[in-house]
């Protein structure tokens, strides 16, 4: 009696095996076909070809290595960098404010005080954003613009495929946060008043960050800086306009109406991610095979990951401000929100159905957690504007 059943499955699994034979058929035949005109050339095109062969190869293994292994990562590095100030005499004082010169006699007082230079407190949102582009552009390969990235998976954009695209994705996000960071540095924190004029090495910052992400050697107009070299020209002027603000030579308006301001546009920056993570929630549900999914979260973790910094300098920056208005309670719940958000890095990226069991939905964990800052950020400017 069980024989029929026997022979349908027998006949079932057959099929299937065949199909996945022919599906693999097809996929391999352009390289075994290529394979028998290669053994059937000269010595001499074998040569070139051989070595046009290694060198692709030699691409994709570079590209597959910097992709998966990220240098210096670690969302405490705010920490590092303030510490690296120098200014802990003046740590209640605003960027740009003077720094008292030691006092007569006081070891490592190499002048009396009156022969001392002025100085004045940097600004540690300009030297967060150099040690971002440094991070981004230095210590890690700026995926985007190389040429494996460009050339895809056999010409599929990386975006498209779930492979690869991860690093990319989160160092794009970190530049949205420092394009956003220049400009407001350039409009409003670098000037008295916002009616000054514009400080020449914050401009130039904004603008070499304003470049084409994706810019190789050559573009569609032919020869072009790639976007590394662009970049580096940005850590170059954020710490020359450091430099200058030392030596008190530089404005930087630490008022509580700028602060105000630059937390707008930080909220709506993330309000516009979590859009996007929205949108991708509602236009699929794939869970693990949604490609998609994982450079949309990597996106808004990089955007994370740079606000975290971004705003730990914002408090150095205005601390007189932060403590006049009595916004420190409020300011470290959402630092720590911030940094408890950091803490999500599932190795898989799934976007499943909000309420399925099987395949969790780490955008609408991601989502949640840009807006429960956001909605910390909104608390604090709205204190701010009483």
């Amino acid at each position: 009696m069980l024989d029929p059943i026997v022979n349908f499955f027998t006949r079932m699994f057959q099929l299937i095996g065949r199909g996945i034979g022919f599906a693999v058929g097809i996929v391999l035949w352009p390289f075994m076909w290529l394979g028998r005109w290669y053994m059937q050339r000269g010595m001499a095109l074998k040569a070139v070809v051989g070595l046009v062969l290694a060198g692709i190869v030699g691409l994709y293994a570079y590209f597959f290595y910097v992709t998966q292994f990220w240098k210096d990562f670690d969302p405490d590095y705010s920490a590092r960098v303030i510490a690296a100030s120098g200014t802990v005499q003046a740590a209640n004082a605003l960027a740009g404010d003077p720094i008292a010169a030691p006092a007569a006699g006081a070891a490592g007082a190499a002048t009396p005080p009156a022969a001392a230079p002025q100085s004045c407190k940097r600004s540690e949102i300009a030297a967060m954003s150099a040690d971002l582009v440094d991070f981004n552009v230095n210590r890690n390969a700026w995926i985007s613009s190389m040429l494996a990235s460009k050339l895809g998976l056999f010409g599929v954009p990386w975006r498209s495929t779930p492979f690869l695209d991860n690093k990319a994705a989160f160092q794009l996000g970190i530049n949205q946060v420092l394009r956003r960071t220049t400009t407001e540095l350039v409009d409003a924190l670098g000037r008295a008043r916002g009616t000054s004029r514009i400080d020449q090495n914050l401009q130039d910052a904004r603008t070499a960050l304003a470049w084409d992400e994706d810019a190789w050697y050559i573009g569609m107009r032919g020869p072009t800086r790639p976007t590394p070299s662009v970049y580096r020209e940005a850590i170059q002027k954020l710490n020359a306009f450091n430099a200058s603000l030392e030596k008190c030579q530089a404005t930087f308006d630490a008022r509580a109406d700028n602060l105000l301001q630059f937390l707008d546009r930080i909220a709506g920056d993330m309000g516009s991610t979590s859009d996007i993570l929205r949108s991708q929630i509602e236009a699929s549900d794939a869970g693990w095979f949604d490609p998609r999914a994982d450079d949309r979260f990597w996106f808004a973790y990089g955007q994370l990951y740079a606000y975290y910094g971004i705003l730990a300098a914002t408090r150095e920056d205005f601390s007189a401000v932060i403590r006049e208005r009595n916004l420190t309670t409020l300011w470290d719940t959402m630092q720590t929100q911030l940094r408890d958000a950091l803490n999500i890095q599932p190795w898989i990226i799934s976007n499943g159905n909000e309420s399925s069991s099987l395949f969790p939905s780490h955008l609408a964990t991601m989502g949640f957690n840009l807006l429960r800052a956001r909605s910390q950020i909104v608390e604090i400017r709205s204190v701010l504007d009483r």
